[in-house]
């Protein structure tokens, strides 16, 4: 049976796409099938291939489904800056409907386990009045939250998962990425945010050295989202 879910973060930099990679590996030691979707990206390489962003490879990488680059992230900038003032400086149209098909096309594969991993947080500007947030709404996936842990992240988490609520779409489950284990309290804070979100926590991530999809995987109990 397939399942697709839409990943987005409490902030930029707060682990999404490690916690996608751990997920989707997670996934394939289970023996499923897997597929992915980084619609746009930005802080991209210039390779003799084209512009390569580091996150839409790792997804790439957990995929077991015959997957090329431009698949899982059809749109890509260099500059490492907030994807529509990226888009705005190449002179692209960056607008729901320019990502929703690609992003259809990954979901038509029906891998067992799909994630579509958006930029930054829930709110990220598009063209015009859009946001990431709508292309969510768009595609129909319940949501999976990384929440990355650190001073301020109740009212992140909380502010996020209200916004979806609001925006019709189910949260699936979350997930505690432990950015500063240093936090003050952090044992009381996990528990406030299990009290207080309306969903699953399918993981604590400590902070790892060497945050491969394997170690990151170890963390993570894919079975709370069925």
């Amino acid at each position: 049976m397939s399942a697709a879910y839409f990943i987005t973060g409490t902030d930029t930099d707060v682990g999404k796409t490690t916690i996608a990679a751990g997920l989707l590996h997670a996934a394939r030691h289970a023996g499923r099938s897997t597929a992915a979707g980084k619609p746009v990206a930005s802080g991209c390489e210039v390779t003799p291939k084209g512009l390569r962003n580091a996150d839409a490879l790792a997804l790439l990488a957990e995929c077991t489904l015959p997957l090329n680059y431009a698949d899982v992230n059809p749109v890509a900038f260099e500059p490492a800056i907030a994807p529509h003032l990226a888009a705005r400086e190449a002179g692209v149209s960056l607008t729901v409907q320019s990502l929703l098909k690609p992003m259809q096309q990954v979901l038509a594969l029906n891998a067992d386990f799909t994630l579509i991993e958006g930029a930054g947080g829930w709110r990220v500007p598009l063209a015009d009045q859009a946001n990431m947030s709508d292309l969510a709404m768009a595609l129909k996936l319940p949501v999976i939250l990384v929440v990355g842990v650190r001073l301020g992240c109740i009212s992140h988490a909380l502010l996020t998962a209200e916004a979806i609520a609001r925006d019709g779409l189910p949260l699936a489950g979350w997930v505690a990425n432990i950015i500063d284990p240093k936090t003050s309290r952090l044992e009381e804070n996990l528990a406030t945010l299990a009290e207080r979100l309306p969903a699953p926590c399918l993981g604590r991530v400590p902070r790892i050295k060497h945050a491969g999809a394997e170690a990151v995987a170890h963390y993570l109990q894919l079975d709370l989202l069925d």
